[in-house]
């Protein structure tokens, strides 16, 4: 039995039809495709029939659309699967047949599509990080930046102290909860090995605001005790072998306090590892424990330590609930305001501000800092981005050269087809599906060379990236997007002039390329532009990588030796040179305070000079050889050094404006202590060569502590030299950690992503250059097949095979020079302001420009060289008899 038939077609198929056809055709059309999908209902089931019937339909548009007749009947199978099908066949067969042009098209698509995929799962993770908090977009962080009287931010900062969070979810309503969280070192004891790991303060809401889930334990009161902590499933494997540790104690000895002991934290929870788009990653959390006196301490105002989160009702206007947190700091730090500004004449104005929580990762002026971690700059997503982008686009720049390029060869078989009847829109669809059938190859070989070069591609961005990780709906759409789209943009443009080709002219042989070859002259210059670009744009990256690591720091950091050592005392400073320097390869030892110290002093009777604050003795400078350029070092011969001298670098003296630095006096009034300038040490770079040098201040103060110590030893004596530092240490301090860095090797580190940068572009570039390069190639194999009875000519008339190639080159090698023009001054710009961003740079050296010139020439000559070479050498006579 016939099923029943609409007796009109849809609304959309009925409004299109009335726009190409009559309505007495229209009526006649609907009737045919009405018959035939009777026919094919019979045939091949309802459900093919309908699909057919709208098959047909479509395909009677597409027809009207070409307008071959306007009273002739479409072709009932233009879009037919049998029509499909020889589309796929033919196409498949011309790949095939046409081994060179097939490898080097799917070659360069894949390792661009692959670049592209590789840089859509690094800027995924990039914009995807701390998106999983179910509270988000609720969560955001206290910032606060200080504007001067003028009306000018002067500054801003991410980090808090304590009584921001607490004061202000008391007194602004919109504020639903808030959590401190900060991290630093304790030691943990296990057996008997002590370790220095990382820990983390939070408040007990910490879980609640937060998603981080729990395998086991209560997150509303998992912190709720003091002597609690919650372990990542990873700490819970390496301190007790399970992930069942609910109620088992970890002994830690808490970092903050001068005489701790180790005491015995119980554990309430085990964590899920966090997820690698994390600002917030933790192995062990305890609770943020404050005293009274701490908490509600005005001045608290003005530390900044840690983060403070908050999280906000629903629909909240962030700017209402930014006013109503100003209005509570003024009310309630107003004395401790006028306290600061009158001790430090401190004049700026602090404002609260709120910044939304998946922001601070990109943040180039609030960063994520303060335990937080991942931060990254966004320049570099740009970078990268630009180069999967340079990449995709030479490879479809290829697609197309090489298209158009080997089209003459393909004119008789576009006459023929015309003349038996195609359209010259099933030519475009011809071409169009060889092209997404070379498109979807290299997509499937992209997806291959992804799996296998992920790895590699985690180590340079250092990153932990997965394709399962990141295969969600989002991306799928992205890689699916990114094959239509490159299809289409290599295979659009060439269909369409294949398309247009003239029988007549194809069949006779009279068809030449219209328009001089400038769409490839045009393509092939802007290839080896970008190629170019990068290749000028990673010998920079990499002098200036060279030039960090190589400049002279200013200090002798080789064999210098550092360890860590908290609240290191004058005694034991003394006691630890004292058995250290018993081993003759122990040349010095020198304490130092640990970290980091910023601080301000008054100079001039007025004049503040924020500086580095350093705690040493006076073994310090000549441990690390540098000089004192006046006046003199710290010394055992003046007692009153350690109270009352102090060493200041060249940077503060010329900050001061003092003419005669020594004898002048610094006023640190916050501390209501005086002293008096004895020496100016000689500028050395004690941060990365990414920060200038700045002020620099030096004090033997027995109320600062040491931090760490500096051990010089002999060359060739590390291993006898570091069994006596640790036997030692392990002697003298049995209840704290040892660990050990050269300081050589730390600075090396500071630059890491620099070098990881510079192996990325280094990738890109090479990529680059070798996509240009096998076009390059595909089109000098062209070239030298359309012009063998030209060289065959030439060789008989005595031509020599120099001549030749010279002849075959030099056309190609024109076009590769001409991108010079282009390639030239856009990398100056770029370079010139990307070296800005340090403030010790090398200069933009024309040596640069001319490396990269002769490269680029050098790589195409070879890559052309060697076909034109063969074509020259080919016996003449091949080449002329043929027809």
């Amino acid at each position: 039995m016939e099923p029943d038939l609409p007796p009109r077609p849809p609304v959309w198929a009925d409004r299109l039809l009335s726009l190409v056809c009559a309505p007495h055709l229209r009526e006649s059309v609907l009737g045919d495709l009405h018959e035939e999908f009777r026919y094919q209902v019979r045939k091949a089931g309802l459900r093919k029939a309908q699909l057919r019937y709208w098959i047909e339909a479509l395909g009677f548009l597409q027809w009207r659309y070409i307008k071959r007749t306007k009273s002739d009947y479409p072709p009932t199978y233009l879009l037919s699967r049998d029509m499909i099908r020889n589309y796929f066949t033919i196409a498949l067969r011309t790949l095939v047949h046409n081994k060179a042009y097939s490898f080097i098209n799917v070659a360069g698509l894949s390792i661009g599509l692959a670049a592209a995929m590789l840089i859509l799962l690094y800027t995924k993770d990039e914009v995807s990080f701390d998106q999983f908090h179910a509270n988000n977009p609720d969560i955001y962080r206290i910032t606060n930046k200080y504007i001067s009287p003028e009306g000018k931010q002067v500054g801003s900062m991410g980090n808090t102290g304590y009584v921001a969070g607490p004061a202000f979810a008391a007194g602004v309503p919109e504020i639903k909860a808030f959590v401190r969280f900060h991290g630093h070192r304790n030691d943990i004891k296990r057996g008997n090995e002590i370790k220095s790991e990382d820990i983390f303060r939070a408040d007990s809401s910490f879980f609640s605001i937060f998603s981080f889930p729990l395998l086991s334990g209560d997150p509303n009161t998992a912190l709720k005790e003091p002597r609690s902590v919650v372990l990542s499933e990873a700490m819970a494997e390496k301190q007790f072998g399970s992930k069942n540790v609910l109620g088992r104690t970890v002994l830690m000895k808490d970092s903050f306090e001068k005489d701790a002991r180790f005491e015995p934290y119980t554990v309430t929870g085990v964590a899920k590892k966090c997820p690698q788009n994390s600002s917030i990653k933790f192995d062990m959390v305890i609770p943020m424990v404050i005293g009274p006196g701490e908490a509600h301490r005005a001045t608290n105002w003005f530390n900044t330590f840690m983060n403070t989160f908050v999280l906000l009702a629903p629909g909240t206007n962030i700017a209402q609930v930014e006013r109503k947190m100003n209005l509570v700091y003024n009310a309630e730090a107003k004395e401790a305001i006028k306290e600061v500004a009158l001790k430090y004449g401190m004049k700026d104005k602090k404002v609260y501000n709120l910044q939304p929580f998946p922001d601070m990762h990109l943040s180039e002026e609030l960063p994520s800092d303060g335990g937080l971690v991942g931060h990254s700059n966004p320049l570099w997503s740009y970078i990268l981005t630009g180069i999967a982008l340079f990449i995709l686009a030479i490879a479809c720049i290829n697609f197309v050269n090489l298209t158009v390029a080997r089209s003459l060869k393909r004119a008789k078989e576009i006459g023929v087809r015309k003349v038996v009847g195609s359209g010259r829109m099933q030519l475009v669809m011809q071409f169009l599906g060889e092209s997404f059938l070379l498109c979807i190859i290299a997509f499937v070989l992209a997806l291959v060379l992804v799996q296998l070069i992920l790895p590699i591609f985690n180590d340079l961005a250092n990153k932990s990236l997965s394709l399962s990780y990141l295969f969600d709906t989002g991306l799928v759409l992205g890689y699916l997007a990114l094959l239509l789209t490159t299809g289409l943009l290599a295979g659009f443009y060439p269909a369409v002039v294949l398309s247009g080709y003239s029988p007549v002219r194809t069949l006779y042989q009279r068809l030449q390329l219209s328009g001089k070859g400038y769409l490839q002259t045009t393509l092939v210059v802007l290839q080896f532009t970008i190629a170019s670009f990068l290749i000028i744009g990673t010998l920079t990256i990499n002098s200036q990588f060279n030039f960090l690591i190589n400049k002279d720091l200013g200090y002798n950091d080789e064999h210098l030796i550092s360890v860590d050592k908290p609240n290191l005392t004058r005694e034991q400073a003394h006691l630890l040179r004292l058995e250290l320097q018993k081993d003759p390869n122990i040349i010095a030892v020198a304490p130092k305070n640990g970290g980091r110290w910023n601080t301000a002093a008054k100079v001039n009777q007025g004049t503040e000079i924020p500086f580095i604050y350093e705690t040493v003795d006076h073994e310090y400078l000549p441990a690390i050889q540098v000089p004192v350029v006046k006046g003199r070092n710290f010394s055992p011969a003046f007692p009153g050094d350690s109270t009352r001298s102090v060493l200041v670098n060249e940077a503060f003296v010329r900050q001061a404006g003092w003419k005669e630095p020594i004898g002048q006096i610094v006023d640190f009034t916050y501390e209501n202590f005086k002293c008096t300038v004895v020496g100016v040490v000689k500028d050395y770079h004690y941060t990365d060569l990414n920060e200038e040098i700045g002020p620099q201040l030096f004090t033997m103060r027995p109320a600062n502590p040491y931090g760490r110590f500096f051990v010089k030893i002999k060359p060739a004596s590390e291993t006898s030299s570091l069994r006596h530092i640790a036997e030692t240490y392990a002697r003298l301090f049995p209840l704290n950690p040892y660990t050990y860095r050269f300081l050589d090797d730390e600075n090396l580190k500071r630059y890491e992503s620099e070098a990881r940068w510079r192996q990325i572009m280094l990738f890109g570039t090479t990529l680059t250059i070798f996509i240009s390069c096998i076009g390059l190639f595909g089109l000098a194999t062209l070239s030298a097949e359309r012009r063998s009875k030209e060289v065959g000519i030439r060789k008989v008339m005595g031509a020599s095979v120099a001549s030749i190639t010279r002849l075959l080159t030099s056309d190609f090698l024109k076009l590769v020079s001409l991108s010079f023009i282009f390639a030239f001054p856009l990398a100056y710009y770029a370079i010139d302001k990307w070296l800005q961003n340090y403030p010790y740079r090398i200069g933009i050296d024309a040596f640069i420009f001319l490396e990269a010139a002769l490269l680029a020439v050098l790589v195409a000559f070879l890559t052309i060289c060697f076909q034109s070479i063969r074509t020259a050498l080919a016996n003449p006579v091949k080449s002329l008899r043929s027809e």
